[in-house]
């Protein structure tokens, strides 16, 4: 691939990055990434039904001996130890899964708990309401590997309470504004300074209308790191897309059109660095 489409490649990559953009698992979502296997794939829903033990029984909760003692079963047809040991291994490991039982009069549907099913690896994920309890859950997009140093544990941090408090995830996440902020130059203390000094070195102008939405919204006077009673997971959402954004644009993009530039010949760049210094020696009105 010649430097040209290089080029092309990137900056295609930039620009469209909605169209590889994370879908983050909702309940009003039938596609969205995976809490298990990270991929969008399409989710199946399923409500959940309650079956009361016998005689108020503990639940069946199979250990290592149960395991052992069927492996160890001569007596059973090999298809049915196989199934058998495959549902009590499962059971054995915690895990959230589908089997069927046929149904019966003590049977009753509870309310507001649901399963996602992936149709890309088969595992379920828990939701209680609209929050999803298992598998524990990095809610929002994977953090730009640009991020600048003491930025990125931010980020995972955020993506790891999202779920248990929004408004300490995006409190988070306008700290890793304000530390990307300062990594470019700019002071890092009132946002509206520095999304001012960022446009005016060219930052995209929808990148730069989203951070005065999500400025605006609920208090104009939060600072970078500081909780706004007024955030909600939605606001905290917006928030991971903006910091990737915001890294992709001012960060990403140049790092790559500037290995791009390293890997055209010295004698190039040197004719391109004196086609430069020329150009700069006459705007200036001086001389060569």
């Amino acid at each position: 691939m010649g430097y040209t489409s290089l080029a092309i490649s990137v900056l295609y990559l930039t620009f469209n990055a909605d169209d590889m953009k994370h879908i983050p698992p909702s309940t009003k979502s039938t596609g969205f990434n995976c809490a298990h296997c990270g991929v969008l794939s399409t989710q199946f829903w399923s409500t959940i039904h309650g079956q009361r033990t016998k005689d108020n029984s503990l639940p069946f909760k199979p250990e290592q001996s149960v395991y052992d003692e069927i492996k160890a079963d001569s007596k059973l047809d090999a298809g049915k130890k196989q199934e058998l040991l495959s549902y009590i291994a499962r059971m054995i490991a915690g895990e959230v899964f589908f089997a069927q039982k046929p149904q019966d009069i003590y049977v009753t549907e509870v309310h507001n708990v649901f399963v996602s099913h992936c149709y890309d690896c088969k595992k379920v994920t828990i939701w209680v309401h609209d929050r999803p309890v298992y598998p524990p859950l990095r809610s929002g997009p994977p953090p730009n590997a640009d991020l600048p140093d003491g930025t990125f544990d931010d980020y995972e941090e955020a993506r790891a309470i999202l779920d248990l408090s929004p408004r300490g995830a995006a409190a988070l996440l306008r700290l890793c504004i304000q530390k990307i902020c300062i990594h470019l130059g700019e002071k890092g203390k009132k946002i509206d300074d520095d999304i001012a000094s960022l446009a005016a070195k060219g930052l995209h102008p929808v990148v730069r209308k989203s951070l005065d939405i999500v400025r605006v919204v609920g208090n104009d006077a939060v600072h970078p790191g500081t909780m706004d009673l007024n955030d909600d997971r939605d606001t905290a959402l917006q928030l991971f897309s903006l910091v990737n954004a915001i890294c992709e644009q001012l960060i990403s993009y140049p790092k790559s059109v500037d290995d791009l530039y390293q890997k055209i010949p010295q004698s190039k760049r040197d004719a391109i660095e004196e086609r430069d210094a020329k150009a700069a020696v006459k705007a200036g009105g001086g001389k060569t």
